[in-house]
């Protein structure tokens, strides 16, 4: 015990014997103050916040009950255990008292050895408290993490699958070229630090434009606009992203062989997003637009933002670009698609 912090525990009890023998009994275990009063106690429990009080009742000024009240009604001091130590010893005082808050209520004249194991457990229980309180906000934070701060709150309200319509969206498709040979030369440790690199500046930039990352697929980047919460410029804020992202891999310094680049496809239209499974489970996106996105960015070129029909109706009074003409696209015939036009200085200017 010397070599941990000691508990505090703030004994209050107009009696001086009973204050004498309390801090005998507790003083070697913890850190013990003491109080005569209510008025005394209210202003020593919020000014130190002990980790438990021993409170009696009948005390001159404001009694017990009324100490307890106003320590449970601030949020500083309201998860703090309190035990009564009193004299009171009908039922309906002790009724009252774990009414008003108290985790237990001991009756004089009492019993060292039944306090000393009181306060023990109670603060064992606190401690234990604590413990799941942390790992209960840890949790919220990797589920927060995972999933759409709007999904998150549903699923844990709800045991259904989550599934959602959302007419107006914009899916983003990125793939490192190149990656695959480089990584069969590099450590996997290089491997892993240098793609995280790139895929945490992602991370930023989705947050920068409101964005929702869905997932990574090994070297390919995925990451929606429009949804959970819908939005009119879902297509601009994508592609400002993607400007960005092409940006940043352009302009990275590689001392490798080879030069990575970026590939990029964007489509636009309707999904429908949402949580399946018990187990691992991840916000995703189902329909045409996905496979759709998927693809113009395999059939696109490197260093370049490869567009459906549809987004540059969504885009073309705020972005400049360069039609490709009809190209066969796998899954879905013949597509009239285009490229952001980025050569100097209209490039620039986009940005």
């Amino acid at each position: 015990m010397n070599s941990e912090v000691k508990h505090t525990v703030l004994v209050v009890d107009d009696t001086e014997s009973n204050i004498d023998i309390l801090v005998d009994a507790l003083g070697d275990m913890y850190d013990v103050s003491v109080a005569i009063d209510g008025e005394s106690a209210l202003e020593i429990a919020r000014e130190d916040r002990p980790d438990l009080i021993l409170l009696d009742i009948m005390m001159p000024g404001i009694d017990g009950y009324q100490v307890c009240t106003e320590l449970k009604n601030e949020r500083s001091t309201k998860n703090i255990p309190i035990i009564f130590l009193t004299a009171m010893t009908e039922i309906k005082d002790k009724a009252k008292g774990f009414e008003l808050g108290a985790v237990d209520y001991i009756t004089k004249p009492f019993e060292v050895v039944e306090v000393q194991a009181r306060v023990k457990t109670h603060l064992a229980l606190r401690i234990l408290t604590r413990s799941l309180k942390q790992e209960h906000k840890r949790s919220e934070s990797l589920l927060h993490n995972i999933l759409p701060e709007e999904i998150a709150e549903r699923l844990k309200n709800s045991n259904e699958a989550i599934a959602d319509r959302y007419d107006n969206v914009s899916v983003l498709f990125a793939d490192m070229v190149n990656f695959t040979p480089l990584a069969q030369k590099l450590d996997p440790t290089v491997l892993v630090t240098l793609l995280n690199k790139f895929f945490s500046y992602f991370d930023d930039l989705t947050e920068k434009y409101g964005l929702e990352k869905i997932k990574t697929i090994g070297d390919s980047y995925m990451v929606a606009s429009g949804l959970p919460i819908p939005r009119e410029d879902h297509a601009v804020a994508i592609m400002n992203m993607a400007i960005d992202m092409l940006k940043f891999v352009e302009t990275h310094e590689s001392s490798q062989d080879e030069k990575l680049q970026l590939r990029i496809g964007i489509h636009s239209g309707s999904v429908v997003a949402g949580v399946i499974g018990k187990i691992k489970f991840i916000y995703d996106l189902w329909g045409d637009v996905v496979n759709t996105a998927s693809r113009l960015e395999s059939h696109g070129i490197p260093g370049n933002i490869h567009i459906s029909e549809e987004t540059y109706e969504l885009l073309k009074k705020d972005f400049i670009f360069k039609p490709r003409g009809e190209i066969e696209v796998k899954g879905k015939g013949k597509m009239k698609t285009y490229f952001l036009k980025k050569e100097p200085p209209d490039y620039e200017s986009l940005i």
